[in-house]
Parts: structure tokens; sequence; C-alpha cells
């Protein structure tokens, strides 16, 4: 998705990533609302066409399959605790800005900053998955709790 539409939006389609970007002063302040609230409608959009697929299964249930929303607990894949799910995603976001943040750096070769992206969002996804579904996305995580709702709902930071 970078090579393909990085020249388009400089490829953000994650709220922390714009954040850090930000914060190392490659994207303005005006920038900054805008870009989060289109990354939120984005993830929404993406997880309304994720279980309008899903829902064309037989016996598909969005409260038994949770439409691979993120969770610690009895909804982390291999059951692990908050603590270990909080540890695994501030950690792995990190890295992976410091990723992002380093392979777009004027000085780093050109024109290979999405691959580097790419294979560390991957690596992130098989270390994670086990422990939250993975997200190092805020948005990632908000788009299937607006439809899981409940508990989904409550991991996101809301009450309900």
């Amino acid at each position: 998705m970078a090579y393909a539409v990085g020249r388009v939006s400089g490829g953000h389609f994650n709220p922390a990533v714009t954040v850090g970007l930000f914060t190392a002063r490659r994207i303005p302040a005006a920038d900054l609302v805008p870009y989060i609230v289109a990354q939120v409608v984005g993830a929404v959009t993406a997880a309304a066409v994720l279980l309008l697929i899903a829902s064309g299964k037989p016996g598909y249930s969005l409260a038994v399959n949770g439409l691979a929303a993120n969770g610690f607990g009895e909804h982390s894949p291999g059951g692990y605790s908050l603590l270990a799910a909080f540890v695994i995603e501030t950690v792995l976001t990190f890295f992976f800005l410091i990723i992002i943040l380093g392979s777009t750096e004027p000085r780093a070769p050109q024109g290979f900053g999405p691959i580097a992206i790419g294979l560390a969002l991957t690596l992130i996804h098989l270390i994670s998955i086990p422990v939250t579904n993975t997200s190092v996305n805020p948005a990632r995580s908000l788009g299937p709790a607006v439809f899981v709702g409940g508990w989904a709902w409550r991991n996101c930071g809301f009450s309900g």
C-alpha cells in the first residue's frame, strides 16, 4: 500500500504513525485531525466490508467470531493478559514507528522504505496475532470494535 498510495497521501493509515510523524516534525499540526478522521473512517469502512464478507459464510456469528477485534484475556487468541497485550502493542508500535521514520528519512536509500515497512508489518503480525490479533494501529482496533461492541468497544477505552 505504501508504494500504491504513498505519493497520494503519504501512505497514512495509522493514527500512531501520524502522531509519530508529527512528533518528528515531518507533518504540520494542521494535518493531524484530518488524517486521523480519515484513518478512522477508513478503518470503520474496512471493518464493514470485512463483516459483509464474513457474514456470507454459513454459521458466521459476530458475537462468536468477533471480526478479528483486538483483545486480551478471554478475547486474546492465546489467552494473554492485559499487561502482555499492552506491552506487545506498545513495543511493536514503537519499533514500527522507528522503522517508518528511519526508512523514510531523506538520507535513507530512496525507494526502499515501503519494502522495509511492509516486511516489518508482516513480522509484527506474525509475532502478535497470537497475543492480541495485532493492531499497532488505533484505527484498526476501533474499526472492528464499532461492530463487535461490548468487550471490543471497552478495549478501545470506551464504556458500554
